[in-house]
């Protein structure tokens, strides 16, 4: 492989050997801490230690930062290639410059998100990561699916890497509610994010079938992807 097909995978490399072993770990422990709660209302004596309630927390932070990190990389990479390919720094100075100032900014409120503790900073950083994302997204060298946005790669992860910034946001919210409705809400979007995050691992397989290394690239361009023909090789020119 090129050094550019190995940058290209990186991000489902850090996704498959991080983000969804995460994932798993993170639903075993809100499955324990919700069993828990359940035997203690109904004044059970659990066998579940009391641990599994922080350890829930500490590792659903860790997945939350890992989604949005890997979300940014993802993008990260056809957006920067194509620039230099097609040598967008000379005829956009000023949009490189918004889009890596971008990059910076996301992460950063990331950063302050995870640090924040009044409901004002926390909603105003989750929001600053958000528009980030939305926006850096949208530059035209990212590959969306538009048509197909109801099984689209890319629509699921920034869907999936949304709903992880808000529940980041609510995290305190969630333990002061006494009513525990932010605890039901996070409960329905997480649950939502879950299956976000199935459809990422088809979507993110087809799509993996899809990218040809970098010397393939020229004879697959030739290819009828409507008909799913390909010119015989002696008739490539």
């Amino acid at each position: 492989m090129d050094l550019k097909d190995t940058l290209a995978l990186l991000h489902p490399a850090i996704a498959i050997a991080f983000v969804f072993p995460l994932i798993g770990i993170v639903i075993n422990r809100s499955w324990l801490t919700r069993q828990r709660r359940l035997q203690a209302t109904n004044g059970e004596k659990s066998k579940i230690p009391p641990s599994v309630g922080s350890e829930h927390l500490a590792i659903g932070y860790w997945l939350s930062g890992s989604v949005v990190g890997v979300a940014l990389l993802g993008m990260a990479f056809p957006i920067f290639s194509k620039m230099i390919e097609r040598d967008i720094l000379t005829k956009e100075p000023s949009r490189v410059a918004f889009v890596v100032i971008l990059f910076i900014a996301s992460t950063a409120s990331m950063v302050f998100l995870y640090r924040a503790t009044s409901k004002l900073w926390r909603g105003i950083f989750a929001t600053l990561s958000g528009v980030g994302l939305i926006i850096l997204g949208a530059q035209p060298e990212v590959f969306r699916r538009d048509k197909e946005w109801f099984f689209s790669h890319y629509y699921y992860g920034i869907a999936a890497a949304l709903l992880m910034i808000f529940s980041m946001a609510i995290v305190q919210d969630i333990y002061q509610d006494r009513k525990n409705r932010w605890r039901t809400v996070h409960i329905l979007l997480n649950i939502f994010a879950t299956i976000l995050f199935l459809g990422q691992s088809m979507t993110g397989a087809r799509d993996l079938l899809s990218i040809p290394y970098s010397w393939q690239a020229s004879y697959l361009s030739k290819c009828d992807f409507t008909n799913k023909t390909c010119p015989q090789i002696g008739t490539v020119k």
